[in-house]
């Protein structure tokens, strides 16, 4: 007999190795930074949001919010020290006005995740209705993140060119998003489910993207901003 719960393990487990893979994607745009000693064009943004969204995720993974998901609050955890990393390289390096942003926004994450982590075990005395109210926060957390990587397809569609949406990240996003569409399945969960879902979607249509318009791609021409720049992560 097959144990399913074995399988969403293994299945918990590669999608774990994925995602920090996606999570460590941007790590060649921080290095240029670093070097540099200053963040040019890069904006801080997509790094602040992925914070409060792997801080979610990670809340919503534990055993008192959702029961047997503590794969996912692992692959969010390590996550949520990787943005901080990013988001604190971008702080060392960037003019006093752009640090005063960060901070500001920061803090409103934190003051936010705070309150509904109160509001969730104070109010909320069963796992039901705790997963419920933090999965539909995370689901429309993933689903407004997901601006970034439609900006880029747009811009796929105006320019014909796909110099600027590689490949591997695509092939990625794709691949992460079917694990963990595969994941909710084996016990079903929506609020994974969802995001995920979608997440896999916009990693075909890229994909698709990338096959019709790699023709016509003139890849000699120069750009100052690292590929790794668009990045977004599910679960």
């Amino acid at each position: 007999m097959v144990d399913t719960g074995a399988i969403r393990t293994v299945v918990g487990i590669i999608g774990n190795v994925i995602s920090f893979g996606l999570f460590t994607s941007p790590i060649p745009t921080f290095v240029k930074i670093c070097k540099l000693r200053a963040v040019e064009d890069f904006k801080p943004d997509p790094y602040v949001a992925t914070l409060l969204s792997c801080a979610l995720w990670s809340f919503y993974g534990l055993p008192v919010v959702r029961p047997d998901s503590i794969l996912v609050t692992t692959i969010n955890g390590i996550g949520f020290f990787i943005e901080l990393t990013y988001v604190s390289i971008f702080f060392v390096f960037s003019s006093w006005p752009n640090r005063k942003k960060i901070i500001i926004a920061v803090v409103i994450e934190t003051i936010f995740f705070l309150i509904i982590v109160f509001i969730t075990l104070q109010f909320l005395h069963t796992t039901k209705d705790r997963s419920l109210i933090v999965g539909l926060l995370c689901i429309i957390f993933n689903i407004i993140m997901y601006t970034s990587p439609l900006t880029v397809m747009r811009m796929v569609i105006r320019t014909k060119s796909v110099k600027y949406m590689p490949f591997y990240l695509s092939l990625a996003n794709f691949c992460n998003g079917i694990v963990w569409v595969i994941f909710a399945l084996l016990k079903f969960d929506p609020y994974v489910l969802i995001p995920n879902g979608l997440g896999a979607l916009s990693g075909l249509v890229q994909l698709i993207l990338y096959a019709t318009y790699y023709r016509t791609t003139q890849w000699d021409s120069d750009d100052r901003k690292s590929s790794s720049e668009v990045q977004l992560t599910d679960v």
